[in-house]
């Protein structure tokens, strides 16, 4: 929502004080400008990228409008996910914990976090981790290493569809040249004619530099930037559980490794240790009940 927001008020102050000073609107009004600038840049897009990061880059900006991906709520569930597993591991050991990672949609563990076991790529990378446990019979040290390995792969493929679109963004103000030295083409052929026109050309022109500047500053690289910070948002939820399953496999009791992942989550998202402890007190009563 601050992304439409905050464009209307570069819209409202850029337009706003060229009206001040007396500008003429329908001055800016240049849709062959328009058609070079935004036809280009959209080419552009399409020829640099992949289809997956076309496909991507039009899903996360979608849900820009959504708001975040992963709320306090959410992440006091995931706590709560990693907190049972780690207390399942210690009543029944780790190797009981296999059937629960191979089907976790069969999983009494996973099954109480519903809302978590939509989101597909955090659910495969928690079996992943705990898959390793299980059967790769790994130090910390070694867990370690292979998980920044996999988060940095991770972030690198989220962040490609907010990285074509910066890139799209810094062509802008190139094709708004284009599109200037093509007006001022146009005004060449029309000199020894109507000097009302030839002034009208060169207007056009100049437009077109306005408005690959404009939407390259104003518009595109803001909802890039945006994109960008999403993903290093969304990424919190695996660098949590990462720290979690790190802190369990060196030996800390559950509630101090969960308490280590909460540690790890940004302030405005990250739930309070009260939060935590009446989530745990309901869910303890519910099945006491």
């Amino acid at each position: 929502m601050l992304v439409l927001i905050g464009s209307l008020v570069v819209l409202s102050c850029v337009m706003g004080g060229y009206l001040l000073s007396h500008g003429q609107l329908l001055a800016l009004w240049q849709p062959n400008e328009l058609m070079i600038i935004g036809g280009g840049a959209v080419g552009a897009f399409l020829s640099a990228n992949s289809s997956k990061i076309v496909k991507g880059a039009l899903s996360n900006i979608a849900a820009l409008f959504k708001g975040p991906k992963y709320r306090k709520q959410d992440y006091v569930d995931l706590l709560a996910l990693l907190y049972d597993i780690f207390g399942f591991i210690r009543k029944q050991g780790l190797m009981s914990l296999e059937a629960h990672i191979e089907d976790p949609q069969a999983s009494s563990i996973f099954n109480a976090y519903p809302r978590l076991l939509k989101e597909h790529e955090l659910i495969e990378f928690i079996t992943d981790c705990l898959r390793l446990m299980v059967g790769g019979n790994m130090n910390p040290h070694e867990l370690e290493q292979l998980l920044e390995v996999e988060l940095e792969s991770h972030q690198h493929e989220a962040e490609a569809p907010a990285l074509a679109v910066v890139k799209t963004a810094d062509a802008l103000p190139g094709f708004g040249i284009v599109a200037a030295v093509l007006g001022i083409v146009t005004t060449m052929s029309q000199l020894g004619g109507d000097t009302s026109q030839i002034g009208e050309h060169i207007a056009g022109a100049l437009v077109g530099t306005f408005l690959g500047i404009l939407l390259c500053y104003g518009f595109v690289g803001p909802l890039g930037a945006a994109m960008e910070n999403r993903v290093h948002e969304d990424g919190k939820a695996f660098e949590c559980v990462k720290v979690a399953l790190l802190a369990s496999l060196r030996g800390y009791n559950p509630k101090v490794s969960v308490e280590f992942a909460r540690k790890t989550l940004s302030p405005h998202t990250r739930p309070n240790f009260q939060d935590f402890e009446e989530h745990l007190k309901g869910a303890r009563a519910g099945a006491s009940a």
